[in-house]
């Protein structure tokens, strides 16, 4: 399509999809956004990473033609507007792209660039892997024990934004609707009589379509890459019909399509209690596998001793040790889950999430493995193939043209990226690269003032030491 304000590299090709493939050529374009604030410095250190381990790798068979686009507060001051909609068509019709820190703009309008852009792109996947690399300063004792991957739906929940300011049309127009035809649910609106013009109020929508998708995402990333379980984590003990419903459809969604390739925890204690004790009633599977049988109803016991009764089915293909091979799924509680990341990070592999959950954990993790400067993220749909890779960090303005920044958060994104197009080969290139040069103490002044011994280089020289050691 034309473009008034961005330029198409002439001699590069767009990757398409055909067919639920991904099409990737030999000279792709990739739509970039280098950001506000710190973010030219850690863009112009970064993208010579890219270019030159795609050039280590592949020699001249293979380059990057980037294609700059615009948002945020370059675009406004260029523009007059924080979003152009050249930049949504241009990572509409590329596929994907990958950008630096974007300012939120002060005031009404969009709320977030980074939200908005995921969902004008309906990119329902946030993929945020977290993992240590040797000599990086952490808070915890034992950082090495952190691999995870996290994927957030990005585009239910809270983030919706339906959300409403006390005393406006809209808040008092959904508590009146409450009050008068929902009187029961109204009563546990806290000040709700008396200070109506005082009451913000909000929606959390959960659905059955957007929770699929995202398990499906994470069950068939843990498969490719032999990933050992898939966490659902919730908050289902409080909010049973969203948080709770999210859990159930992911079980659903893993135990229907992926049948012959996963285990339930739950599936994977009733069949070791049989393969330790083969004369085991199944009441007293049930006993064994739920503590707190005997304190049940008979209604609620009637239905742990019916799923005993299925999951028995499962016997020839699971019994004696075979569930040990399949991708585990499990669930745990979002603030349960928040506390154990820390204590026992290694039961943790791929996470399934929603969207404030995973905001919240995927920066509690990347705190244990050497802060946000440095955690890498992507937003993904995996149907359309639509994807923008992103720093996960602020713009930092602060420390803006000063060339002193991290660029390690950028820098993963663009090796997700790369692992995402297939050339795996430079993401790994890269991924070694910086882990080299971090265990040689040579970092920005983040790393090197929590380091003994460490070298402090500027934003430009440590990309340039990571180049070195490609």
């Amino acid at each position: 399509m034309p473009y008034k304000n961005v330029t198409v590299p002439i001699n590069g090709t767009p990757i398409t999809m055909r067919d639920g493939a991904m099409q990737v050529p030999d000279n792709p374009i990739i739509p970039f956004i280098r950001g506000d604030g710190t973010g030219p410095d850690i863009w112009a250190a970064s993208v010579r990473v890219f270019d030159a381990a795609v050039e280590r790798c592949y020699g001249t068979r293979r380059r990057i033609h980037w294609m700059e686009v615009f948002a945020g507060e370059s675009a406004f001051r260029r523009f007059g507007d924080w979003l152009p909609q050249e930049t949504v068509d241009a990572f509409n019709e590329f596929l994907v792209g990958i950008k630096g820190p974007l300012t939120t703009p002060v005031g009404k309008g969009i709320r977030s660039l980074n939200v908005a852009l995921r969902q004008l792109l309906d990119l329902y996947v946030c993929l945020r892997p977290v993992k240590y690399f040797a000599g990086v300063p952490s808070p915890v004792k034992h950082p090495e024990k952190v691999d995870m991957v996290i994927f957030r739906e990005n585009t239910e929940d809270i983030y919706a934004g339906i959300d409403f300011e006390a005393g406006t049309e809209n808040a008092k127009k959904l508590l009146s609707f409450l009050q008068t035809e929902m009187p029961k649910e109204y009563k546990k609106v806290r000040f709700g009589v008396d200070a109506i013009e005082q009451i913000g109020v909000g929606v959390k929508p959960i659905s059955r379509p957007g929770t699929e998708r995202l398990m499906r995402a994470a069950i068939e990333y843990a498969l490719r890459f032999h990933r050992k379980s898939v966490n659902i984590v919730h908050k289902g003990n409080i909010m049973k019909f969203t948080e709770g419903a999210f859990r159930d459809w992911s079980y659903q969604v893993a135990t229907r399509e992926y049948r012959d390739q996963v285990v339930t925890q739950r599936e994977s204690w009733i069949i070791d209690n049989l393969d330790k004790n083969p004369n085991l009633s199944p009441e007293e599977n049930a006993r064994l596998t739920d503590p707190g049988y005997d304190m049940m109803t008979p209604a609620q016991q009637a239905e742990i001793r019916k799923e005993v009764a299925q999951t028995l089915q499962l016997m020839p293909a699971l019994g004696k040790g075979q569930w040990k091979k399949r991708l585990m799924i499990k669930d745990s509680i979002a603030d349960v889950t928040l506390q154990q990341v820390l204590t026992r990070p290694d039961e943790f592999d791929v996470i399934a999430t929603l969207n404030l959950n995973g905001d919240y954990i995927s920066d509690a993790l990347a705190a244990q493995v050497g802060g946000i400067g440095i955690a890498p993220g992507g937003n993904i749909n995996y149907i359309t193939g639509h994807a923008v890779f992103e720093a996960t960090h602020g713009t930092a303005p602060k420390y803006a043209h000063l060339d002193k920044v991290n660029p390690g958060s950028v820098i993963l994104s663009g090796e997700m990226m790369l692992r995402y197009i297939g050339w795996e080969e430079a993401a790994d290139a890269i991924v070694t690269a910086l882990e080299k040069t971090i265990t040689q103490k040579t970092v920005t002044y983040d790393f090197a003032r929590l380091m003994d011994g460490a070298q402090e280089v500027k934003c430009s020289e440590f990309g340039t030491a990571i180049i070195n050691n490609l």
